[in-house]
């Protein structure tokens, strides 16, 4: 499975509008240079649960389904993922590594929607809408440059979950 990143954006601060960038550097353990989390002021920087925020992602063809079946349009600019792809399914990447232009990333978990980004939008519904595909939280394995319009590829289990797969057999 391949697909394509359509958008790529990072905010400075919390809260910060979101900004289109056709190239960024993402930096293992520590996100995209210039961004929110990688400068440690975003508004889940200090928040006591231990989960990457280095990279987020979410699916083009979620954005299209909101709009169409709950009549909310979200831009690329405004859901607060940092990438948006086309034509993979990122639901599926928990566990798994992939690239991204240069990167190599790891799927950490779903990135769940929040009532911070219904209120900050003022979208009532736009919660509910994206439970369960909100897209996805990944760690960055391998630095790398990631430009609108690069490939996402696929390369596996991360070791962590082959090896999880094999003790639970």
């Amino acid at each position: 499975m391949t697909g394509r990143i359509e958008a790529v954006h990072v905010a400075t601060e919390a809260g910060a509008p979101m900004e289109e960038r056709e190239r960024v550097e993402a930096v293992s353990g520590r996100g995209l240079r210039g961004d929110r989390y990688f400068l440690d002021r975003g508004t889940y920087s200090q928040s006591a649960r231990d989960v990457s925020r280095e990279l987020s992602l979410i699916e083009a063809e979620t954005l299209d389904a909101v709009e169409r079946d709950y009549g909310i349009a979200v831009g690329p600019d405004e859901h607060r993922r940092n990438l948006t792809t086309r034509g993979v399914g990122l639901n599926r990447l928990v566990g798994t590594r992939f690239r991204v232009g240069d990167a190599v990333c790891e799927g950490v978990e779903l990135c769940e929607p929040c009532s911070y980004l219904e209120s900050l939008l003022d979208r009532e519904g736009l919660h509910d809408a994206l439970v369960h595909r909100g897209g996805l939280r990944a760690s960055i394995v391998e630095d790398g440059a990631i430009e609108t319009g690069d490939s996402v590829l696929i390369l596996g289990d991360a070791p962590d979950a082959a090896r999880s797969r094999l003790e639970d057999a």
